[in-house]
């Protein structure tokens, strides 16, 4: 439906004494603007019959010219909201460019009110919109940050988000008879993921990844100048997690003419933006290499980032419509689903998917409208893939740890900051709160601790125990056990028995290489490894036995390290589904897919999952290369 039929409708069903000024399309939702706003709450109703009608997100706002002064509101919304909500000094913040104001609370529950009671009185009272948002239980600069520049930017995000809702709410320009997706990255491979879905009308790509294992172009990124396009073309950039193979290249769109948007969940925005931003710092301080993108590349990407919740169904261009599920794998990690034209063709792109046990997330969805070909994680496809019982890795992991600190070593466990480390945090809280003769400081490095911030910030993502302590004031991520890392890494490293959990988790960088070089030669000590290594990464290597590896010194030189600590691998952690939970995955999906195409995945796993696909579960599938074009239509 175009804007100006949509506008023509809304003329009719908003009646007269409302004094409607104008609609405009922002983004994803249709506001519109009142000037008698209350008379629009007096007809419960009224908000339904709209969003049947025109089928789109409604806003309702006050009309800039009857917004109550700042000041003026600032103390009505205080004196409205009750003081348990937790809003802080600076929690209350307004927007005039989009009539709204921010309310940052410890508790939005008593700041929305029984049925929305409170949020209504602030709206009747003031004029300005509210826009409810959860304060982290503990700091979090990243949030605080991106908070901070979505209100600085907001003149510039109003122009970009009317543009984007005037190109959405367009007819198309005709009927696609076809589908094409072409393979830009993490296909036959693990980085760099990257696939672009084509119609005669759209073009959207999907993540848009680094590999994080290389410096060189020809493998660290993808095979863009495959598009075949200029990125002024791109419709749409969807993104299905924060992890750096997944995010990590798409700042460079905007650095080189990108102007669309990315479509994420709330929680990946914020983890995508700190990945990146750690990107960038870690690559500064590297002389052998030059980061793609900059900082200014990142900020530019934000003020184009669009946020949609889970099952929430929306236009990405006027013949595209893009639904999110829940993926198991991360913080806001998620499932994409594209409905492509008047029922032309439906594909599920998994992202990383977990089907099974995790103690941070409930396990992948399996249940969508309709789907005729899925794209399926393979990381753990091969024929040997099977993970341990997680009650069995768990008392395994604790064990270990135990025996290491009780003979005074330390432990290092190199631990994705977003994701892993923190189920690795919820192993040791569980058994700390119930053993409490454990007294070893388990410290938190690098980025850990700020990621863990992003978590209690979105419980709502959680599994509903996790969810249920962070709102109860009981956040497992604060427990008596962790310290965040506050002196150097070598008195860590020469004092006491510790358990220290540190990115990155292949040892790739970061402050896990730091202990690994302070703690390599002491047998007292030990090593577990708790997820993938990858081919390249220095993690690999040494599972694989080597006994000594070159590292970087302090000096910049290369230096020989020998391994003499105890070196372990503690399975059945991974994000990632392992290949029963894969084929459990497909035997539960529904509708059952008519096409499988395996990627995400080393060459031999992805070919073993795809052919164990066609025999055991009788659907067509196959493991393309990177470059491969795919027409699904």
């Amino acid at each position: 439906m175009e804007l100006k039929e949509i506008e023509k409708k809304l003329h009719e069903l908003v009646p007269s004494e409302c004094k409607m000024t104008k609609v405009e399309a922002e983004g994803l939702d249709i506001v519109i603007y009142l000037k008698n706003i209350g008379a629009f709450y007096e007809n419960d109703q009224l908000i339904r019959k709209i969003a049947s009608t025109i089928r789109k997100r409604i806003l309702v706002k006050s009309d800039p010219s009857s917004l109550m002064p700042p000041e003026e509101a600032l103390k009505t919304i205080r004196e409205i909201i009750p003081p348990e909500a937790g809003v802080a000094e600076d929690g209350i913040k307004f927007n005039p460019e989009f009539c709204e104001v921010n309310i940052e609370a410890l508790k939005p529950g008593l700041v929305i009110g029984k049925g929305g009671v409170t949020l209504k009185a602030i709206i009747q009272k003031t004029h300005w919109a509210p826009v409810v948002l959860r304060t982290p239980t503990m700091p979090s600069s990243t949030i605080k940050g991106i908070r901070s520049s979505m209100l600085k930017e907001a003149a510039a995000r109003k122009k970009f988000l009317n543009a984007l809702g005037k190109k959405i709410c367009t007819n198309s320009e005709g009927k696609s008879d076809w589908v094409k997706v072409t393979a830009l990255g993490g296909f036959n491979e693990v980085g760099r993921s990257c696939a672009l879905v084509q119609t005669p009308h759209s073009n959207v790509l999907i993540d848009c990844g680094i590999n994080p294992e290389t410096f060189e172009p020809t493998k660290a990124y993808p095979y863009l100048n495959a598009m075949n396009l200029e990125l002024d073309q791109l419709d749409a950039v969807v993104l299905t997690h924060a992890h750096m193979d997944h995010c990590g290249f798409i700042p460079y769109l905007y650095a080189y003419g990108y102007e669309g948007p990315v479509y994420c969940t709330t929680p990946t925005r914020e983890l995508a933006i700190l990945l990146q931003m750690d990107f960038i710092s870690i690559a500064n301080k590297n002389s052998q290499y030059s980061p793609p993108y900059g900082i200014k590349d990142i900020q530019k990407e934000l003020s184009h980032m669009v946020t949609v919740d889970y099952g929430e169904v929306i236009d990405i261009t006027p013949e595209i419509k893009l639904t999110f599920y829940n993926a198991g794998h991360i913080l806001g990690s998620a499932m994409v689903h594209l409905h492509i034209g008047e029922g032309l063709h439906n594909l599920v792109f998994s992202g990383d998917v977990k089907y099974g046990f995790t103690r941070l997330f409930d396990q992948a969805n399996t249940v969508f409208p309709r789907v005729e070909t899925l794209f399926l994680d393979s990381t753990y496809g091969g024929r040997n893939d099977i993970q341990p019982n997680r009650h069995e890795a768990d008392k395994r992991l604790v064990e270990l740890a135990v025996q290491v600190c009780q003979r005074g070593g330390k432990v290092l466990i190199p631990s994705f900051a977003v994701g892993r480390s923190q189920e690795i945090m919820l192993v040791f809280e569980e058994y700390a709160s119930k053993n409490k003769d454990f007294n070893w400081p388990v410290y938190l490095d690098g980025m850990i601790l700020e990621a863990s911030a992003i978590h209690t910030a979105y419980p709502e993502y959680l599994r509903h125990s996790i969810q249920r302590r962070i709102l109860s004031n009981d956040s497992p991520f604060e427990s008596r056990i962790f310290e965040p890392v506050k002196k150097e890494r070598h008195e860590i490293a020469e004092g006491e028995a510790a358990i220290i959990i540190a990115p990155s988790g292949m040892l790739s960088g970061g402050p896990s290489v730091e202990y690994l070089k302070l703690l390599a030669e002491d047998p007292k000590n030990a090593l577990f490894f708790v997820g993938y290594q990858s081919a390249l990464s220095l993690g690999r290597k040494i599972q694989r036995g080597q006994k000594e590896v070159a590292m970087i010194g302090d000096d910049g030189r290369t230096v020989s390290v020998k391994i003499n600590m105890q070196v372990e691998t503690v399975e059945g952690y991974s994000g990632h589904s392992d290949r029963n939970q894969l084929l459990s995955l497909l035997k539960n999906m529904r509708p059952k897919p008519e096409k499988v195409f395996t990627l995400h995945g080393d060459e031999k796993k992805c070919e073993d999952l795809s052919r164990s696909i066609s025999h055991i579960m009788r659907i067509e599938s196959r493991a393309p290369m990177n470059l491969d074009a795919i027409r699904l239509k």
